[in-house]
């Protein structure tokens, strides 16, 4: 058997189900059901979540290096560019 929960309120011969409504069917029959429009699977095991925040995570590492911009030589002053 699999679970699935309605996302839509449907109703038929011997059935009605409303939006937000869990039921437990075949698996092939669920499957057909849980198209993410009509119904979705209902996992069993709860979803996984990180145990601390990410700038926790972070905060053990080294931020990268930046690169210093190259600094600009002063050089021979070009007689066209005062030319004008």
């Amino acid at each position: 058997m699999a679970r699935i929960r309605m996302l839509t309120s449907v109703a038929g011969q011997g059935f009605s189900w409303e939006a937000g409504q869990e039921i437990d069917l075949p698996g092939t029959e669920a499957a057909q059901w849980a198209d993410g429009v009509r119904a979705e699977l209902v996992r069993e095991a709860p979803v996984e979540t990180p145990e601390g925040s990410p700038a926790a995570e972070r905060a053990g590492r080294k931020p990268p290096a930046r690169r210093k911009p190259p600094t600009r030589q002063p050089g021979p002053e070009r007689a066209d560019a005062r030319e004008g």
